[in-house]
């Protein structure tokens, strides 16, 4: 009769030939599918023998008896290769951490040199990257290699493991609550993206090469800002202890190549009559005001509307953070400054407002108006500056001026609301209003005049308005559009005297 010893040496050696059979590889072999040798790894894992231990010491291993221990070594043979590429993972993390610190040391204030040009910088730091690399004692496989260049490239370079969502045009904004929820829009919808930072230093690291390139910053101090990436997208950050989960960053990302009224057409966010009716509004001189919700695609609308007008006149453009894209020659740019760590030096929208018009404009266009900057935009509307154009957020035509009035009480001003509301009826010609519905979609709802007062209240006339009847398809897209009340505005007057026609076909009821 053979010792225990023999019996147990001989289950075992059955155990493996028939694990082999089930498709696992060999365990004294230790060369990975990934070209990776890992001798101590294999050395330190757990023997699969105990499992066969606990059988009868006599028995026969039947068919079930054989692959119930094929699933046993199956489910041990799994639970090594999840450690395995755990550790893998690690090790990975790891070698980017030394190999970045290396890479710190070896180019040090060149990465921050404002005169170095990008291309410059890029060259020089692949370089060192492989360099630094190369000198590494423990082997990479390619395809580590070259996930280590890139993560390191992007976060020297870039901005870490959101670059890649930045470079993809189908991405449209991107938010990080955290450093290990990560965000995206795509189309309208949100969806959880796959990145994230090392840790919350990772992430305050990036935030802060953001906005330190446009001479701002963020602490605990100063736990909020606006900035812009070098592409023109609005960036917002906000940091503990205001973040109670860790610093958050979103990014609504600006196409290179601007959205046109051609595009705004196919999208269906209006028709081409509309459009046409809004490039002779805006050569015509007339103020308008952009307004609608967060991500309404406001700012879009503004580009677009700034598109029509003419090149040979002076425009001047206000904004917290300058996003925007226009391509007349005669543009002049400013941008509003946070207060300086000593409390210091802040120039508001307003300020900007009031210096502008001593900038000879012919036309003046505000980003967004949120504050008491909004009295002297109606002061510039109303002094000879026709033509301006600014957005503002509000749920409707009605609450856009109902806004208006309380921003500028917000001045400081002592005005009756009557004054008020005669500014406002004097200034404004026309109201734009769109919104973002549940399918992603942004359209535009209302296309309104502002007539005048009657008694307390300014009367307001809609021209075009969002039909939604047609209501949804199957896969919940809005199917409505703008169309046409059949009622001519009262300013196709003034358009007249600036040499602007417009054909009275566009508002017969029957076209949009």
């Amino acid at each position: 009769m053979s010792s225990l010893s023999e019996r147990l040496e001989a289950a075992r050696r059955q155990q493996e030939v028939a694990g082999r059979h089930v498709g696992d590889p060999d365990p004294s072999d230790p060369q990975r599918p990934d070209g990776m040798v890992f001798d101590d790894e294999l050395a330190a894992a757990p023997d699969p023998a105990p499992a066969v231990v606990a059988a009868p010491a006599k028995a026969t291993p039947g068919p079930l008896s054989q692959r119930t221990a094929v699933a046993a070594t199956g489910d041990n043979r799994s639970a090594q290769r999840r450690a395995l590429a755990s550790h893998e993972s690690d090790r990975i993390e790891d070698l980017k951490a030394s190999v970045h610190a290396e890479l710190l040391k070896e180019l040090g204030p060149h990465l921050y040199d404002a005169d170095m040009d990008q291309s410059e910088l890029d060259q020089r730091v692949r370089t060192v990257l492989a360099e630094v690399l190369g000198a590494q004692d423990r082997p990479l496989s390619n395809s580590d290699r070259a996930r280590v260049t890139q993560e390191i490239s992007d976060d020297i370079l870039g901005y870490g493991p959101i670059d890649p969502y930045l470079r993809d045009p189908e991405v449209s904004e991107v938010m990080v609550n955290g450093h290990n929820d990560v965000w995206l829009e795509k189309s309208g919808r949100l969806t959880k993206a796959e990145a994230h930072f090392a840790d919350e230093a990772h992430l305050r690291r990036t935030i802060d090469k953001i906005v330190s390139r446009i001479g701002r910053r963020v602490d605990e101090s100063s736990p909020m800002v606006d900035a812009r990436l070098p592409d023109g997208s609005r960036v917002n950050a906000i940091v503990p202890p205001l973040a109670i989960d860790g610093s958050a960053l979103t990014i609504r990302k600006f196409a290179t190549d601007p959205l046109t009224v051609d595009d705004l057409i196919t999208f269906g966010s209006l028709s081409p009559q509309t459009a046409d009716f809004l490039e002779a509004c805006v050569r015509g001189r007339l103020n308008v005001i952009v307004s609608g919700g967060t991500g309404a695609g406001k700012t879009t609308t503004l580009n677009v509307l700034s598109s029509f007008i003419p090149s040979d006149e002076r425009i001047v453009t206000i904004e917290d953070a300058a996003e925007l894209q226009l391509h007349q020659d005669h543009v002049v740019r400013l941008e509003s400054r946070p207060a300086n760590i000593e409390g210091k030096g802040a120039v508001t929208i307003r300020d900007l407002v009031k210096n502008s018009l001593r900038m000879r404009p012919d036309r003046i266009v505000v980003g967004e108006v949120r504050d008491a900057s909004a009295l002297d935009m109606l002061q510039a509307m109303n002094t000879g500056h026709d033509g301006s154009i600014c957005t503002l957020h509000s749920n409707g035509p009605r609450d856009t001026l109902a806004r208006m009035e309380t921003m500028v009480l917000m001045a400081g001003m002592d005005l009756p609301i009557r004054a008020i509301r005669e500014q406002v009826a004097s200034a404004v010609d026309l109201i734009v209003h769109q919104s973002r519905f549940k399918d992603g979609s942004r359209r535009i709802t209302h296309i309104t005049e502002v007539e005048r007062m009657e008694g307390d209240v300014i009367t307001l006339q809609d021209v075009f308005v969002f039909d939604n009847s047609a209501g949804f398809d199957e896969n919940g897209r809005v199917l409505g559009r703008l169309r046409s009340t059949g009622l001519r505005p009262k300013f196709i007057e003034k358009l007249a005297y600036a040499n602007v026609a417009v054909d009275p076909a566009v508002f017969r009821v029957d076209r949009a």
